[in-house]
Parts: structure tokens; sequence; C-alpha cells
């Protein structure tokens, strides 16, 4: 079993640890939950996270999938970045490392980001370890450019005010500190709907502020600069898009730029009443569209060797 982690609860199924190796030497905690030759879901989770966060489709969907979730550098417990540091280049490379040492040559999977994790799946849209092994993504609740401009965390209008102290908020150095009612209220404001249950507020809340202040200092500076439009226009892979409603972090006017601008989109939905933190916020939702792209986009392993050999017979 998983040891529990900060910020993390106890995983109810057996896992399998490992790390994987990206471009720079950096080293990334991996998690493969439930059996080996089941369809693969490969989950990213966004900034200031850790696989924690994805406890609710881990649960449901390793009954019947190999779930394949990772920290990204410097969450969780993957250690602080090498030499490649903290760009939207690394995160394209950490993704191929993992997909690398989790998958087979030519497996094909449904890869799903939140937040920075889909800005991860942006960034890698020309690699080829994507090109080779995404079957289908879902991107939730992010956006690809203009963060920190529409972004609604700061209760002003938009303007020149509003962008510079949602950049200095980005970027703050003070820690988080412990869990507090006054913290959590601060946390589910920024983040959650207005109506998100008192456990799902205090499950994010555990997470983030587990969150190290270097990465997220660091991965703050990333996103305050974010230009992925052109990774966006580049993501030739069937795509579904899911935002909150009343996302304030990255609302909605984002989910329905990069629906615009993909290749193939599968459709956006909005969810209402969600803020930031759709897989914790609305879990069946997010679990039902992962297990809709699987059943759509993900062929049965072994089914077009089948094919090939009675197209050879005929």
């Amino acid at each position: 079993m998983s040891r529990p982690l900060r910020g993390r609860s106890p995983r109810p199924l057996p896992v399998r640890e490992l790390m994987a190796v990206s471009a720079d030497g950096s080293r990334l905690h991996v998690e493969v939950h439930g059996q080996d030759g089941a369809p693969a879901v490969v989950l990213s989770h966004g900034w200031t996270c850790n696989t924690g966060f994805w406890d609710a489709q881990i649960r449901d969907l390793a009954v019947d999938h190999r779930v394949i979730a990772y920290d990204q550098r410097g969450h969780g417990t993957s250690p602080a970045a090498g030499p490649g540091g903290y760009t939207t280049h690394a995160l394209a490379d950490d993704l191929e490392a993992v997909l690398a040492a989790t998958l087979q040559p030519g497996e094909k999977a449904v890869l799903v980001g939140h937040s920075m994790g889909g800005m991860t799946m942006m960034a890698a849209s020309r690699r080829a370890g994507l090109r080779e092994h995404a079957a289908a993504i879902l991107l939730c609740s992010t956006g690809s450019s203009r963060l920190i401009s529409e972004s609604r965390v700061v209760p002003l209008r938009a303007g020149a005010v509003r962008t510079r102290m949602t950049r200095a908020i980005l970027g703050a150095r003070a820690p988080l500190g412990p869990v507090t009612p006054l913290s959590r209220r601060i946390l589910k404001y920024a983040t959650m709907g207005a109506g998100s249950a008192p456990d799902r507020v205090d499950t994010c809340a555990r997470i983030v502020h587990a969150c190290p202040r270097a990465s997220r200092v660091a991965w703050g500076h990333v996103l305050a600069d974010l230009d992925l439009d052109e990774g966006v226009r580049e993501l030739r892979v069937p795509t579904a898009v899911i935002a909150g409603a009343e996302d304030r972090l990255t609302p909605p006017v984002h989910a329905r730029a990069v629906a615009a601008a993909l290749p193939d989109c599968l459709g956006l939905t909005e969810l209402a009443g969600l803020g930031h933190m759709t897989p914790v916020e609305a879990p069946e939702a997010v679990t039902a569209k992962i297990r809709e792209l699987v059943t759509a986009c993900l062929p049965v392993r072994g089914t077009a060797e089948v094919e090939g050999n009675e197209e050879e017979v005929a």
C-alpha cells in the first residue's frame, strides 16, 4: 500500500510506486493503480496539488482500469526540479517520461489534466510521446494564456490593478502555514464553488497547504506569464473540456477559448455552481467523462492485432 503522505489520504486499493526520470534528470513519483492489461488512464494534477487530488477518480476507475497518477516536479513526493527548472517545456518532458515508464510502446491511454495538468497536455502537444500514447484527452478547469488578466480571484473590475494583484498572489512567498478555519474559507472562495461540501474543501486545503513553498512560487511565476495558445492548436487528439461555471481562478472564458481552438474537440461541459477544483467538487461528473472517453476512444488491447490477423487470413 502507498504510505500516507502530507495532504493525502490512504489509498484503499493496491498501488505500485515507481520513479520516472525526466529529460533533465528530475525524478517523478508515479503511482500505478489497478490491474495490468486494463484500459489505461493517466492523471496529471494542477498547481499546488499532488496525486491525492485524484483519490475519488482512482477509487472508482482502478476497479476496471489501470490508473497512472504522478506528482508534478516539486509537488508531493517528486523532488525539486533538476537543471530544467520550472517551465512548460519541463512539464512536457515530465509527461513524456511518465508515459514511457508506464506504457508499452504504442499503447494508448486516456490522458486527463486538471489546471496545470491540462497545460501539461498543451505543452506536450507536438511531442512524439503524447502522439504515440494519447487516445483521447480530458482538460479540466484549465486555460492556455491570459491567466492573470482573466482571473476573478481578486474581487475588482478587470484592469491593470486587478492584474497586478493577481500576479502578486501567484508569486507570493509567504508560507501557507497550517490549515485553519480562515485558510479553508479563503481557499474555498478562490478555488471552489459556494456550495462545495466541507469535507471536499478540507481535502483541497490539506493538499494545497502541503505543497512546498519554493515549488508553489516557481510555478506561480510560470503561470502568470503562460502562453500555450499554439499548443492548443497543435493538440491533434480527440479532446473534451470540463469547466466549473463559477471558477474564479480559470473562469469559463478560458475553457470556451480552448474548446474553440482545439482541432478535434469532443465538446465543452460547464458544471453549474462549481469552481476550479472540479475533480474534487464533482468527482462523479469528471469520472463519468473519463469513462466515456475510454469507451469511445480507447480500443480494447489486442483488437488491432486480431483485425490485422483476420485480414491476413482473408
